[in-house]
């Protein structure tokens, strides 16, 4: 077993890797963001999932603000190496719309169709 570097990871020309959340409890995905190298260095090193904030420019910790906490479980990397899955445990909503998920949308026979509410 070889130590994990994140430098192996692929960013995109932004320095990003999209990584997606998914619960522990259900694998129900919870939401997509991105995170630079060093995002994906503190999340390991805290347990506290970190993300980057592509419109402010700085890092964030999911909850931080909110109390809606994302403790990290597990991040697993895709085959090739420019995707994230963190498994995490999640404490409250995980979208900023106080949805349980990110996609809480669904599009039918051409209709979107909300899945669940707020809160």
């Amino acid at each position: 077993m070889a130590n994990f570097d994140a430098g192996t990871l692929k960013f995109n020309d932004q320095g990003l890797i999209p990584a997606i959340a998914q619960a522990r409890d259900g694998g129900e995905v919870l939401m997509m963001a991105w995170m630079n190298r060093a995002a994906v260095e503190r999340t390991l090193e805290s347990g506290k999932v970190t993300y980057w904030s592509r419109s402010r420019s700085v890092f964030w910790i999911k909850g931080e603000t909110s109390g809606h906490v994302q403790n990290l479980v597990s991040m697993r990397v895709d085959c090739d190496r420019d995707c994230l899955l963190l498994v995490v445990d999640q404490t409250g909503p995980a979208c900023h719309t106080n949805r349980r998920s990110c996609f809480y949308t669904a599009v039918e026979n051409g209709k979107e169709i909300e899945l669940m509410g707020p809160g």
